[in-house]
């Protein structure tokens, strides 16, 4: 069993880091060297048995039967839009406030990416403008409504009861971007049991991260389920070199299942951690700067701690100048991208104001309920005296 206990840390130069995955390393380094030599000896470096045991762990965990290890959080996306017949003349609706994976993922299977505002509080897609621009689609009959995905921003949970009453209502498919949310849950259901489909990431910042790429698609159909696993090996089933359909390389490395098993073992303390990080930030900045609003019932998986403030880059530069990590995300609302220029624009003033307005401030597990007053102080400090 892994070591829980965080032993005490010495800032160096008083630096407090945005993200500090070393820290973490160094208590998990026996673990994680046991179970890389174990994949390094039997040597099936590519869907070997520690990939089949993760995926039966998160399965588990999330309360589906599928889950699926993929190559990385994007492809995770692509992979479940082709599984869903996704492509050429269908809309698939996505929050304008978030990273550019998910609108890209649309694109790369010839969809259509159609932008949605967010709400100003919980920063997630805005269930009333997802029914205004379903409508707009409609009306222009130009393109099908195929699917919506919710990304659950900085870790917390869309609306998925009111999405998913939407995406009924219109015959489209709920597909879950939840590449900073696994372990966060809603009511009883934990994210990836929450829509038909989900898609995560194992990025190395991510709350369960590996030491490179990896995602996991996870669902409870298994019509989906076997065509991810096709999809994700050149598009063969079983052990065969015949291509049933067009697929990728969609694997997700033996050891990056391997370090995510070890770090699994820690993952529940680690949530516990950061949920206890974020209400000591709750609590001392709320008022003093915008927050992410908490739905009752529901549990971020805080990937991401970001406020909100008017003069957003005088805080960012005064934290730069005491050496406490920070980051914007995101500074350019989607429908903004260079990428996504071809992309009809519709009026989204709560996304374009959020990347006028937001700042991330250091979250993960690691760190010391010291640097964790730092920061409060820092902030503090700096809005009090703007």
């Amino acid at each position: 069993m892994v070591s829980q206990s965080r032993p005490a840390v010495t800032v160096a130069s008083g630096r407090v880091a945005f993200f500090d995955l070393q820290r973490q390393q160094r208590r998990i380094h026996d673990e994680v060297r046991a179970r890389v030599d174990a994949v390094l000896s039997h040597g099936q470096f590519i869907l070997g048995p520690e990939v089949e045991q993760l995926e039966n762990q998160l399965a588990a965990f999330a309360g589906v039967p599928h889950a699926i290890g993929v190559s990385s959080g994007r492809d995770a996306l692509m992979i479940g839009l082709m599984a869903l017949g996704v492509g050429p003349g269908d809309a698939v609706f996505v929050p304008a406030f978030t990273f550019a994976a998910t609108a890209g993922a649309v694109c790369s299977v010839n969809a259509t990416p159609v932008f949605v505002d967010v709400d100003p509080s919980t920063f997630n897609i805005d269930p009333a403008d997802l029914e205004r621009a379903i409508a707009e689609v409609e009306a222009e009959g130009r393109l099908k409504p195929r699917a919506v995905i919710p990304v659950d921003l900085y870790g917390l949970p869309a609306d998925y009861e009111a999405i998913g009453k939407i995406a009924a209502g219109h015959g489209m498919t709920v597909f879950s971007d939840a590449a900073q949310s696994f372990g966060g849950r809603s009511g009883n259901r934990r994210v990836g049991g929450m829509a038909p489909i989900s898609a995560t990431s194992f990025y190395p910042t991510k709350p369960l991260g590996c030491y490179g790429d990896g995602g996991a698609i996870l669902t409870d159909d298994d019509t989906i389920a076997d065509a991810v696993r096709t999809l994700r090996s050149h598009g063969r089933q079983g052990t065969g070199d015949v291509a049933v359909r067009n697929g990728l390389t969609g694997r997700l490395d033996t050891i990056q299942a391997a370090i995510l098993l070890a770090k699994f073992e820690i993952f529940e303390d680690e949530l516990n951690r950061r949920d206890a990080i974020a209400r000591r930030y709750d609590a001392a900045l709320s008022g003093l700067v915008g927050v992410q609003a908490r739905p009752a019932g529901s549990l971020s998986a805080n990937a991401l701690y970001t406020v909100t403030l008017d003069g957003r880059d005088a805080l960012k530069a005064a934290l730069d100048a005491e050496g406490i990590g920070n980051a914007l995300f995101y500074r350019v609302a989607l429908h903004h991208h260079p990428a996504f220029a071809e992309v009809a624009k519709r009026p989204l003033p709560v996304s374009e104001r959020l990347a006028e307005t937001v700042l991330s401030i250091p979250m993960n597990p690691d760190l010391t309920d010291e640097e964790v007053d730092r920061v409060i102080d820092a902030v503090t400090r700096h809005v009090r005296q703007g």
